[in-house]
């Protein structure tokens, strides 16, 4: 896959998928997740929609550039919130993860596009429709939220996997990932041989459990997104499951109350993932938002 370096000195692993002269959408991956999770199948439904999909591995995921060393303790980070004090210095913020993106962007020529992310790649994306608006045709933000604490619930059991020990090796982090989904995937298309695959092809590419603490620090030290929000023009479309137990649906239903015209849609049984008898809904809703969407 190629790889860009960006003026930040970050370099960024991505691919691209259909015809440049289609229009351009890049996705953003949550909290962890490489861009590999963007399955090729559900890339080609986007594809044959008439899109030119791009996708990367985020900052200290997968085969981009990881920041061992930098940033405070996450110990610090998390007494420093608890005590309502001033946050030590973390290695970057969601501003800096949103730049990255487009930083993609402009390696690819590609002056405005339209933008997906998913959990954490949700607030990516806000992020960028906030900061770099020039630069957006479109947003899709799912299973999302503001950064605003009171919209950021999950349930106790999503959040004791989410916070839970981390893994050490393949068999621990396999093993966490399909607890995780165990509790807060979508329960009507539970298939564990597949989340397995998937746990096992991420841990060979990429295992990287520093790298999941400096983005967990950049989510909680970007702060609420509310002020932001509302000053969005961009074309908004939010998506939600109704099964999400790690981010609840009052999450998505704030982000499309905040932005000025969105459409807030909820999808009946889906959790915190995308199985593969969702893609369908996941392709309409998307593509149908970028053409309408189309200057």
């Amino acid at each position: 896959m190629p790889r860009t370096t960006l003026p930040s000195g970050i370099e960024i692993e991505y691919d691209t998928h259909g015809s440049p002269s289609d229009p351009a959408l890049l996705l953003v991956n949550g909290f962890t997740s490489q861009m590999i999770s963007w399955y090729p199948d559900l890339l080609q439904q986007l594809v044959d929609q008439g899109l030119y999909v791009i996708r990367y591995d985020n900052r200290d995921c997968g085969l981009s550039s990881k920041l061992d060393g930098q940033g405070a303790d996450p110990m610090e980070v998390m007494k420093a919130q608890l005590a309502g004090d001033a946050l030590p210095e973390v290695a970057y913020t969601l501003s800096e993860m949103a730049a990255d993106g487009i930083g993609v962007l402009d390696h690819l020529g590609v002056e405005r596009a339209h933008i997906a992310g998913v959990s954490m790649g949700g607030m990516i994306v806000q992020t960028m429709a906030i900061e770099h608006p020039e630069r957006v045709l479109s947003m899709t933000s799912v299973m999302s939220t503001t950064g605003e604490p009171e919209y950021m619930k999950s349930s106790p059991e999503a959040y004791a996997v989410l916070t839970g020990p981390p893994a050490t090796d393949r068999e621990s982090y396999v093993a966490n990932q399909i607890a995780g989904l165990r509790v807060f995937g979508s329960p009507a298309y539970a298939d564990e041989a597949r989340w397995r695959a998937a746990a096992e092809q991420s841990y060979d590419r990429s295992f990287t459990p520093d790298g999941t603490r400096r983005q967990f620090m950049a989510v909680g030290a970007s702060g609420s997104r509310a002020d932001g929000l509302r000053s969005v023009t961009t074309p908004t479309l939010v998506i939600h499951g109704s099964a999400d137990t790690l981010i609840d649906p009052i999450g998505g239903r704030r982000t499309a109350e905040l932005v000025p015209g969105a459409r807030f849609e909820l999808i009946d049984g889906m959790g915190h993932d995308y199985p593969p008898q969702l893609w369908e809904r996941w392709v309409d809703l998307v593509a149908g938002h970028v053409f309408a969407a189309r200057p």
